[in-house]
């Protein structure tokens, strides 16, 4: 999802840092940017995470004190950072954005906590990717706000605590169960956010048309909403293209036909499969009838690194119910047979869409 934040600051150090102050600007061309809400009021979706959010905020407001930390876990593309941003808005805080990866050293952990002042908020994208001396020196800035700075080497190194000014840190993270313990217990509050469904993202979808002066008609939001996988990143990015479409080779107006034109110009079908999910399908159903078959084998006969079929199409594949994941491989489903145009064989899988992995067939779909 989007609002209107695109914060930094150019002086911020080697540590892959940005500033964001309260202040709104709005960056030309930084489109995610430029649609991202600014309060809780205006975000669209996750009714039960922002309630949650509220309380905590409005709490911490009227102690006079510094909200909890907050983690927020869930796939991609859902709002994480947006709510990053809400949260240090909504208590007129500035905001030092970082992510995990870019905190190789204590030291550079050390220097970003220095700087903070109090009611700042630190948000760490992919927080689950952070080296591992540098989470250890976290657990003691976020429980007694401190850091123990060790100075030389060997018998004669000397650690030096400095005080951290009260902070908020706002951990975002797609692998919560990659999290150790001792940085999850420490976090105050978590959030889990869930997938879109339709009606919100057509909400989400004529938010943004209208920030962007899109001409858009109902129907052609609800079938751009339909094609989103339950995501508003995709959804934004789908009315740009389709947006693009209907300047170029229509009158600028989005209509249904505009939409599935461009769509279909674009490889996006009416479930939201691209090319590269067709190209799974069909090679696990034409190509090896159906599996069961290893992921590195389906991977090399769609020309992909296996770690991008695991973790870029599977997912979505999974939980639209096309694919299983099984003790012996991957193994198609009925409705996959079904969207390819195909009969499927005797004794094919049967899921629907929107189905959890685990509530369908008995036990097959658990992980290996």
């Amino acid at each position: 999802m989007g609002g209107d934040f695109d914060y930094y600051d150019p002086a911020a150090g080697d540590t892959g840092e940005r500033e964001v102050s309260a202040r709104p600007v709005r960056a030309d061309g930084d489109f995610d940017a430029g649609l991202r809400p600014r309060s809780l009021a205006d975000f669209i979706g996750q009714p039960r995470v922002c309630e949650q959010l509220e309380l905590v905020l409005h709490g911490a407001k009227g102690r006079g004190s510094t909200p909890d930390h907050i983690l927020l876990s869930g796939p991609p593309g859902l709002g994480k950072t947006s709510l990053a941003m809400i949260i240090a808005a909504e208590m007129g805080a500035a905001i030092r954005v970082t992510s995990g990866p870019a905190l190789e050293r204590a030291g550079d952990l050390a220097a970003m906590l220095s700087n903070l002042v109090e009611g700042d908020v630190l948000f760490i994208d992919e927080i689950h990717r952070i080296a591992r001396p540098a989470e250890e020196m976290l657990y003691l800035a976020m429980e007694d706000f401190r850091v123990d700075v060790v100075v030389g080497k060997g018998p004669g190194a000397t650690s030096i605590p400095l005080d951290v000014a009260p902070f908020t840190l706002v951990g975002a993270t797609t692998r919560s169960g990659s999290l150790t313990g001792p940085l999850r217990d420490r976090f105050g509050f978590t959030a889990h956010m869930e997938f879109y469904d339709t009606d919100e993202l057509v909400h989400v979808i004529r938010r943004s048309a209208g920030i962007l002066g899109i001409d858009l008609r109902d129907d052609a939001a609800t079938e751009i909403a339909g094609r989103s996988r339950g995501t508003p990143r995709i959804a934004n990015r789908l009315l740009r293209r389709v947006r693009d479409y209907a300047e170029v080779r229509g009158d600028g107006t989005v209509t249904v036909g505009i939409a599935q034109a461009a769509l279909a110009v674009y490889d996006v079908d009416k479930l939201g499969f691209d090319r590269l999910d067709r190209a799974v399908l069909d090679a696990l159903i034409r190509a090896f009838g159906g599996g069961p078959v290893g992921v590195s084998t389906l991977a090399v006969a769609v020309g992909e690194e296996p770690a991008t079929v695991e973790e870029v199409c599977e997912p979505f594949l999974v939980r639209a119910g096309m694919i299983a994941r099984t003790p012996r491989g991957r193994v198609a489903t009925a409705a996959a047979w079904h969207h390819l145009g195909l009969v499927p064989p005797a004794g094919a899988l049967n899921a629907t869409f929107g189905a959890r992995p685990r509530d369908i067939g008995g036990g097959l779909f658990d992980d290996p």
